[in-house]
């Protein structure tokens, strides 16, 4: 199973960078509000990452603050398409289906 991972990121301003491994790359997106069950959150797309992400802490190259983990886990694939994507969460926080479609996350 792919494995997932939110980080919480000091930099800019505070957000939760959300990871899914696809491949030897992570798809990302920063979360611009904590995540939880039943909640929406802004989203917006980010660059790809490298898998080391999904199990890093600490400070992020060229004084762009610290991450720390505020979940991780495994997760399935069930929609993946140019309009939306929807994953099955199993972390320790978050359990249950991600919607990440236009620019929001809905966890339910």
């Amino acid at each position: 199973m792919p494995r997932f991972a939110i980080l919480e990121h000091d930099w800019p301003t505070l957000h939760w960078d959300l990871f899914l491994e696809a491949g030897t790359a992570l798809r990302s997106w920063r979360l611009l509000a904590e995540p939880g069950p039943g909640k929406e959150v802004p989203a917006e797309p980010n660059a790809t990452h490298r898998l080391l992400y999904l199990d890093y802490e600490g400070p992020v190259s060229v004084g762009r603050g610290s991450v720390r983990k505020w979940d991780a886990g495994t997760f399935d694939w069930i929609t993946d398409d140019e309009e939306r994507t929807v994953v099955k969460f199993q972390g320790v926080r978050l359990t249950g289906e991600c919607l990440i479609e236009g620019l929001s996350c809905r966890f339910r």
